[in-house]
């Protein structure tokens, strides 16, 4: 019903910057909230940045003044702004979004494939 599609991962060393894209598509009525997840090997996923529809938008604090979360509402995309990226941020990246879907408006969470961020020397 609903696709996130993802772009934008890929290796840098450290300092560098890279920018993620997801863009949702199918039976989408409306989208609460997307976000970006991410997971390294061993760890458990965790939140990155989610921007809410009605809210601010909110940032795990190790990527705070570093990351910076956009919407294009008009095209179902969100993105992901990395700066001085750093070791640690190495991970797989995964789109989230909340939306309510045309097929009797429905609420589903959606996730993307997810695409490797690889910071490293």
């Amino acid at each position: 019903q609903v696709q996130l599609v993802e772009s934008g991962g890929g290796w840098v060393q450290p300092g560098g910057s890279l920018r993620l894209s997801c863009a949702a598509s199918g039976s989408i009525f409306s989208i609460n909230a997307m976000g970006w997840y991410r997971q390294a090997p061993g760890k458990e996923r965790e939140l990155v940045a989610v921007f809410p529809s009605g809210g601010p938008t909110n940032y795990q604090d190790s990527v705070k003044g570093r990351f910076t979360i956009s919407r294009d509402n008009a095209k179902n995309t969100v993105y992901l702004q990395m700066n001085s990226l750093k070791p640690d941020d190495t991970a797989v990246y995964y789109c989230n979004a909340r939306v309510v879907t045309l097929i009797n408006f429905q609420y589903l969470e959606v996730w993307g494939q997810g695409t490797l961020v690889t910071v490293s020397s």
